[in-house]
Formats: structure tokens, sequence, C-alpha cells
């Protein structure tokens, strides 16, 4: 009965394989796919920079044989608020203040705060379901803002009592103990526990306008903390992703997704849009469409195998940085390899945006968008490649 059953699964599997390939749609096999925990949904909030590097995180204590844990978001974005505000205080307001941040957030709260489960940190303390959070964020930026403005003329003691009032109200208070699996801990105990050493961590990037091989901060507004990069040649930067995947290491991935060629329906490449609308004797059918129907066309070729892509270089990176084309927009952690029916190479992705796309949390992104539209990784050191790690000093 059991081979029966497993016969009928495979017949059924290669029935609705065939059927997407001759419907035009991409068919994606894994070839490396690494552990992760479940895709959450960051909602209505600007906190991808967290549920990224939580999810990698939570990663890391899989591929440590730790175990399976689902770690609080919100405990973090409680620290990273109140962290921020302190900064924005003291440069009158000269810094970006708003719900994104970045990698080293989670990092740097871990480190100095701890981490406590999801269960004991919901930070849903507002009537809401799930995370929503543009009202806690303008009303802690006005908070600050009449701070700053000093009508009292010196800053007066409490302030800081009222704005950590603020965001506790939305996001539960800090808890100093909690019992988890019948045992009592604190935020830093449970971390000590866990047992992952964050200076194992290093952020990587690749930009000409500071030398490689060197560390500078990513003039990118989110990164209010100003954590450095390690500074990569692009080749040696996608060299630091393959090691990583095929080595058995995660990686948090910042990149822009505010792309044509990054759907809403799990597909990310860099499309050759000008070779699309001037390829053959498929030029007469773009004559003479408006432009909604170009984009409706090329949006419909975007999520077909075979889609053309542009082949990316060094410059091309630069450029649209400096002319603010690649922005930092989001955070997402790369988990896999897999190629799609044509053989060619897909990163497997896992988003913050929920399981209600077509894979189910999952992006499929080309090489060549990664390479182009990557703002910046974080790895455990020992992802990099031995000659990599060597010309970086890192030990």
């Amino acid at each position: 009965m059991k081979k029966f059953w497993l016969a009928g699964l495979v017949l059924a599997f290669s029935l609705s394989t065939v059927g997407a390939q001759e419907a035009g749609e991409y068919v994606f096999t894994p070839v490396k796919e690494l552990k992760i925990t479940p895709v959450k949904n960051q909602n209505r909030t600007g906190t991808c920079w967290c549920f990224s590097t939580i999810g990698f995180l939570e990663s890391e204590l899989l591929r440590q044989g730790k175990g399976e844990y689902d770690l609080s978001e919100m405990y973090i974005v409680n620290h990273s608020y109140k962290d921020k505000a302190d900064k924005y205080v003291r440069l009158h307001g000269k810094l970006n203040f708003g719900q994104g941040g970045s990698f080293e957030d989670v990092l740097v709260a871990w480190k100095e705060y701890g981490i406590v489960p999801e269960s004991v940190m919901k930070g849903l303390e507002y009537g809401e379901d799930m995370h929503v959070h543009n009202e806690l964020s303008e009303l802690a930026e006005a908070y600050l803002k009449t701070i700053i403005r000093n009508p009292n003329g010196k800053l007066s003691p409490v302030w800081r009592e009222g704005y950590d009032g603020i965001i506790d109200s939305y996001l539960g208070k800090l808890p100093e103990k909690f019992t988890y699996n019948g045992k009592e801990y604190t935020p830093m105990s449970f971390a000590k526990e866990l047992g992952l050493n964050i200076d194992d961590y290093v952020s990587l990037t690749s930009y000409t306008h500071h030398p490689f091989y060197t560390t500078f901060p990513i003039e990118v507004e989110d990164n209010w903390r100003w954590a450095d990069s390690y500074n990569l040649p692009l080749d040696e930067l996608m060299e630091v992703f393959d090691n990583a995947i095929n080595t058995g290491y995660t990686i948090a991935w910042g990149a822009d997704v505010s792309e044509k060629g990054f759907t809403r329906n799990g597909i990310a490449v860099v499309p050759d849009i000008k070779s699309m609308e001037t390829s053959g004797s498929d030029q007469d059918r773009w004559v003479g469409l408006s432009k909604k129907e170009k984009d409706d066309e090329i949006n419909k070729m975007i999520e077909k195998p075979g889609c053309k892509e542009l082949t990316i270089t060094q410059e091309m990176r630069q450029k649209d940085y400096d002319n603010y084309q690649t922005t930092d927009d989001h955070g997402m952690q790369i988990y896999g390899i897999a190629k799609d029916q044509t053989g060619k190479k897909f990163y497997m992705v896992k988003n913050s945006w929920g399981t209600d796309n077509k894979y189910k949390g999952t992006w499929y992104v080309s090489e060549p968008f990664v390479a182009y539209k990557t703002m910046n990784i974080v790895v455990h050191k020992d992802a990099l490649p031995k000659a990599i790690k060597a010309k970086l000093g890192i030990k």
C-alpha cells in the first residue's frame, strides 16, 4: 500500500511539473537547501531588518545543533527604538528616525541585552493580531521632536521615562525574568545558554567609493548605528555567497527590492528590457503600445523562464548606488541554491511577508539580481573562503 501511495505521489508531482513547464512557468529544483525556521509576517511594519536577522540567527542555532527556536523580534525592536531615541536626541534630530534599521541592530541588541522567546514577548499590546507600527512610529517621533525643540530651555530628566512608556505601551515591557521550558532566565542568561558568539558575524559589501579590503559604514539612512562592513570586489562577494551556502551557512541579505524584476509572486531577475523591446521580429508587437501595456507585457516575460538578464559589472553597481537607483529597501535570508528547468541558477530566499505567495514565502532570486542589488550581507566569519578571510585580516 505504501509503495502505491509513493508511486502515486511521484506521478502527481511529475504531472504537475510537466503542466507547469507547458504553461511556461518556472520549475525549481533545489541544489543545496539549508535548514530554516518557519516564515513569519512582519505585516505593516518596517522591521524586515529584525525578522531577517532573527531568522538568520535561528538558522545558526539549527546549524550548530542547538535545536529550533522561535525568538522574539519585538524584544529587539523595543530596544532598538530606545537606542535610536538616545542618538536622535543627542544629534538634535539630525538622524533618520523611523521603523527601519540594519542587521547590526539585532546583533548589538543580542550582545548587549540578550534575547527572549517569542512566547515571552509577542509585541502586540495594542489590539491587533498582526504587527502594525505606523501609529507607534509617528507618535514616538512626534514626542522626540518636542523634546528636541527644548521648550523648557533644557531637557527634562524624565523625557526618557515618558518615551519608554510609549514604546512599552505598544510592544510590551522588557522582561527582567521569565520562565521557559520550566527554567527561569533573564534575557542575558537565555542568550548565553543559546551560545551564539555575536562577534563571529561579519557584514560584507562591494562598492568602489571606498578601498577594497577595508571597512566603512554603508551610507544609507537606516544604518543609524554607523556599523562597518568589509568591502570586497564583486566577484569575491559572489564567491562568499556560494561558499557560504555550499558549506552549510545561511546569509542575512540586504537588498533593493523596488525593482521591476522583483515580483510579488516569488521571482527576482534583472530583465534586459531594451533587448526585450528590440529583439528581432518581436519588435513589431511593441509598436503602438502604451507604457502600461508595455509594462504588462514585460511583467509577463519576467515571470517566465528564459527571461534575458543584464550582465552585471562593478561599475553598474556603483552607478546605481550613487544615483539612488539602488536603495536600502529590504532584509531577507538566503538559505539555498536552486536551478530552474533550463539549468539557470537561483538563490532561495526566505522573506518575511507571510506565506501567501506562489512559493509559500520563498523567493527565487537570480544570480545577476543578487550581484546587482545586494547592499550588504551578514554571515558567520567561517562562511568566508580562506583566501578572502586572509585578505580581510579576519581570524
